[in-house]
């Protein structure tokens, strides 16, 4: 795969697989992504060295994962992805896009904060592998 955020197509489905199981200690595993992008609920956007989605129902949005190759971070493309998903969220009329994010992901909660997102709640004891609160951050339309 090359070049900017683009919607991720059908032949993706093995790169998303892929770049869950790397970066996500429950990662998706390719059947479920399958399933996932056939719903028409779930929104996936690819690049070169990341990927991200999120799922509607309604007039709600909720980011799933955000994930940037270590080796392609601070370069922009976490907030191409971010941006991408905002765009296309308000495209479809959501009220908000809303998202959890580990409390010690300081590079995290600033880019999203970066793009309008607010610190609404925190979620204790969300994550495993490590146990960690997660903060929820949403961006309103």
């Amino acid at each position: 795969m090359s070049g900017p955020v683009r919607p991720a197509a059908e032949g993706d489905l093995p790169f998303l697989s892929a770049m869950e199981r790397a970066f996500f200690p429950d990662g998706a595993a390719e059947d479920t992504l399958r399933r996932m992008f056939a719903d028409g609920r779930h929104v996936f956007f690819v690049a070169d060295r990341g990927y991200a989605w999120y799922e509607f129902v309604l007039d709600e949005g909720y980011i799933g994962n955000i994930a940037v190759e270590a080796e392609a971070r601070r370069q922009g493309l976490g907030r191409a992805l971010t941006e991408t998903m905002i765009a296309d969220a308000r495209d479809r009329g959501l009220a908000f896009l809303t998202l959890e994010v580990r409390q010690s992901n300081a590079p995290a909660r600033a880019l999203y904060e970066s793009c309008g997102f607010a610190v609404v709640g925190t979620r204790r004891g969300y994550y495993e592998k490590p146990r960690e609160d997660a903060l929820l951050m949403t961006f309103y339309f």
